[in-house]
């Protein structure tokens, strides 16, 4: 009886995880939408989302630690809980790149980018479908999937290490752009 419990649990732990990486998923999708078409409301509202998606890791997380002790898990249930809470914490950190996103958005405010925005939304494209599948991995407990993703992060370090030298150069060639 009390195993079963425990499975149930964690069965429910396991959802809550896909759901707030859902949230996150979501968050980060539509802050960088919402900074190439220059919207400040949905700036605002993802910034004050955040507040869920920090609510709701603090819940699995608390909920995890309940779990741990009133059920008294072995080693393996022990592994799978010590995972939740390391995935909660990366989604609430990847929930804060929405948030900063938003933030950069709100102080662009309705100026011109210096340069077109392309770059960004395919960093973006290219992280969320990497969470995506990762969070797949995770449910489906496919480990050799899960170790293929992070091969994957030098597309997005790339992207990101262009932009930064673009924008520096930019920026040294005319120092308004600031």
């Amino acid at each position: 009886m009390l195993r079963q419990r425990f499975e149930s649990e964690l069965h429910r732990l396991e959802n809550e995880v896909l759901q707030l990486g859902y949230m996150v998923q979501r968050a980060v999708t539509n802050a960088v939408d919402y900074l190439r078409v220059h919207d400040l409301e949905g700036a605002r509202q993802i910034i004050a989302e955040d507040m869920q998606i920090n609510s709701k890791r603090f819940q699995i997380e608390s909920d995890v630690l309940v779990l741990i002790a009133t059920q008294q898990p072995m080693a393996r249930d022990l592994r799978a809980l010590a995972a939740i809470l390391d995935i909660i914490r990366e989604l609430e950190r990847t929930g804060d790149y929405a948030k900063g996103i938003s933030k950069i958005n709100l102080s662009i405010g309705e100026q011109e980018f210096i340069k077109p925005l392309l770059d960004i939304p395919r960093m973006s494209t290219i992280a969320m479908d990497m969470l995506g599948r990762a969070l797949k991995a995770y449910v489906e407990q496919d480990v050799e999937a899960a170790r293929a993703i992070p091969l994957e992060d030098s597309q997005v370090d790339d992207l990101y290490n262009q932009v930064r030298h673009e924008l520096m150069g930019l920026i040294l060639a005319d120092r308004s752009k600031i």
